[in-house]
């Protein structure tokens, strides 16, 4: 009996389709990763991380909040964060997914409708799929068509609060949610949900993200990532009292998780005085954003640029996206395919992220490689 086949057919039939997956070690420029200000090695969270060592900081909470789990260095962090990004509160988790999936699971109620967009994070799908509210999607971006489908939904007689999830900066397309024509639809419905994974750090104020202006109303929730431009790991849920009370009281993968570890409660405190005394770490990426879409729209004009430090380079099908990624990484620059279910079907891409770990030299280095290796240009 092969109680394996299930799992080795399904694994053949990726690899036919062109998108079985494998791990691979980072090599090259990097071109690829998250770390968009360039914290995740910086000598200042180093040394932040040696001082908290130093002071008796442990490296795991080893219980969770509501048990032994509870420490000076998260609630001091989730004090100052709620402050820095003008939050009554903030809660803190242990990563972007389960932050997203805990906050979905939780705070929509029975007879509530969740309403994404339909480009939502994996995470926010599958907190929908396990939360208690009804679920709907709405065309991307496209504000005219979430009003019809909360029509549509009180029109059936519906009378709950509307949750409505997008994320400010979407993380395979780089494009903007047109966030305050959302909030004038939650403002009469119910509640606005933004995640800042991918704004946190390089938009805003001394990167408070894109949503920064609506943060402190009772009826929105801000989700912040410290995995990403701030360099180190975990995530903050912001939102009113009453909301994050509730989440301690109710939210079971805050519950019964292990808490956040102190260590990176120190270095997220470092991140966010980064963010305050460097303001150079922002414009300087965006000059590299401003200089790819320059050298881009010249080179391969067909293409589409986001505006931000995320770029979608569209193949369409799996196979070739990947042949070019591999083409692209054996010059020396770590830019990786993405595949569906992803992205959808036929818009297979190179998503390439601007960070500063690459020099501007090597921005123009690698928009003429890709106009060297492009399929058919």
């Amino acid at each position: 009996m092969d109680r394996l086949a299930v799992y080795r057919r399904d694994l053949d039939g990726l690899a036919r389709l062109s998108r079985r997956r494998v791990l691979s070690h980072r090599q090259g420029i990097d071109f690829s990763s998250n770390d968009y200000i360039g914290l995740a090695q910086s000598p200042r969270l180093v040394a932040a991380a040696r001082r908290a060592l130093d002071a008796g900081v442990p490296v795991g909470a080893a219980g969770s909040r509501l048990l032994r789990g509870q420490t000076e260095a998260q609630a001091r962090f989730e004090d100052v964060a709620a402050r820095f990004f003008g939050a009554e509160a903030a809660l803190g988790f242990g990563g972007g997914y389960v932050a997203n999936f805990a906050v979905l699971t939780t705070l929509p109620q029975r007879g509530d409708l969740l309403l994404m967009d339909e480009l939502s994070h994996a995470s926010t799908h599958e907190g929908a799929r396990a939360g208690r509210a009804q679920v709907a999607t709405f065309r991307h971006g496209d504000v005219g068509h979430a009003a019809d489908v909360i029509a549509d939904w009180r029109a059936q007689g519906n009378t709950g609060a509307v949750w409505i999830a997008v994320e400010s900066l979407y993380s395979m397309d780089g494009d903007r949610a047109p966030l305050d024509e959302l909030m004038a639809l939650a403002d009469e419905h119910g509640f606005l949900m933004v995640d800042e994974a991918h704004a946190t750090g390089v938009f805003g104020p001394q990167g408070r993200g894109l949503a920064h202006h609506l943060e402190g109303r009772d009826n929105v929730v801000t989700l912040h990532t410290l995995g990403k431009a701030l360099g180190g790991s975990g995530a903050l849920i912001c939102a009113s009292r009453v909301l994050i009370d509730f989440l301690v009281n109710r939210c079971r993968p805050f519950i019964f998780a292990t808490a956040p570890s102190p260590l990176m409660a120190e270095v997220g405190l470092e991140s966010l005085a980064i963010l305050r005394d460097e303001p150079w770490r922002q414009a300087v990426l965006q000059g590299h954003i401003d200089c790819f879409g320059a050298e881009i729209a010249r080179r391969l004009p067909h293409l589409r640029v986001s505006g931000s430090q995320i770029v979608p380079l569209i193949v369409g099908q799996n196979a070739p996206t990947m042949e070019l990624a591999a083409a692209v990484q054996s010059r020396g620059f770590d830019l990786r395919g993405i595949r569906p279910p992803t992205v959808p079907e036929g818009t297979s891409r190179l998503r390439l992220s601007l960070t500063l770990n690459a020099s501007r030299a090597q921005v123009i280095r690698l928009a003429e490689l890709l106009e060297e290796l492009w399929p058919d240009s």
